[in-house]
């Protein structure tokens, strides 16, 4: 009788074992089926080309559209210390939501200003993506002081 009951729970426990395991390979690859290609863009100022990664939203995917049609130039000041402001050639969708950025962070505010930030700021804001692989001193750097003309094209 105490082999039978070992061999069940040995059996129970292969079972749940590979049942366990199952979900997380199916996890995983539906992880990798479903993620959408993310949209990437590119932003060139002053010569210096980052890369960036846009948020999955309707306001950036209205930008991305935006972009296929060329890139877009702006001209961007600076505002509060603390961000580059521009104007995109059309208004997009909003989703506004509480935020807080951080250097780096692309954000629309109230539907067609273009925004990078290069320190923290907390409000309601659109996010839109965020620059990849820059630090905040090297954003500075690039962005410099006064107005800056940025050029946005679709990334690879």
């Amino acid at each position: 009788m105490k082999k039978l009951i070992s061999l069940i729970f040995l059996m129970m426990f292969f079972a749940l074992s590979a049942c366990a395991s199952g979900v997380e390979s199916k996890n995983s690859n539906s992880n990798s089926i479903t993620g959408e290609k993310k949209m990437k863009i590119t932003i060139t100022i002053n010569g210096t080309t980052m890369n960036a990664v846009l948020n999955d939203n309707s306001s950036s995917r209205a930008l991305y559209e935006l972009l296929q049609n060329g890139s877009i130039t702006i001209n961007m000041r600076d505002y509060g210390g603390m961000e580059k402001v521009g104007n995109l050639p059309k208004s997009l969708p909003r989703n506004d939501t509480p935020t807080d950025t951080d250097a780096g962070d692309l954000i629309l505010y109230q539907g067609r200003a273009f925004v990078i930030y290069y320190d923290t700021n907390s409000w309601n804001f659109t996010p839109l993506g965020k620059i990849e692989g820059v630090s905040k001193s090297e954003l500075k750097k690039i962005l410099g002081s006064g107005s800056v003309t940025t050029i946005l094209a679709i990334g690879e």
